[in-house]
């Protein structure tokens, strides 16, 4: 199995950037799609993006597409978040999440994180 651990978050002002990381533990990435949630203060942890095996194809959730940027480095086992125009709604815990598939990345992801806080101020 893969473990992620997170890395990156912070405050930050409104149109701002940060990027995020999320390095693995045990199995090589390669194996696994990966992907990244979500989750503010009283509400539900949402799909934000996700990225396949290769890295060739990558998915983002509507409130995030054009300003959100996913890749991976397989080589380094580490997955990246790269968030631009950041906004004030944009602050919540987010969680690097591993899956077998896409689709199951984006749906059931088979391995979480354990989060890191992303706070934008206006």
């Amino acid at each position: 199995q893969v473990q992620p651990v997170e890395s990156g978050g912070g405050l930050v002002q409104a149109g701002g950037s940060l990027r995020l990381s999320c390095a693995a533990s045990g199995r090589t990435i390669s194996s696994y799609a990966m992907g990244w949630f979500r989750q503010a203060p009283g509400k539900e942890r949402e799909f934000v993006a996700a990225v396949s095996k290769s890295g060739g194809i990558t998915s983002y959730a509507d409130s995030v597409k054009g300003r959100f940027t996913i890749s991976r480095d397989n080589a380094k086992n580490t997955v990246y978040l790269q968030m631009e125009s950041l906004k004030p709604e944009d602050t919540a815990v987010y969680f690097c999440a591993g899956g077998i598939t896409t689709m199951v990345v984006k749906t059931t992801p088979n391995y979480w994180g354990q989060g890191t806080q992303v706070t934008v101020s206006s």
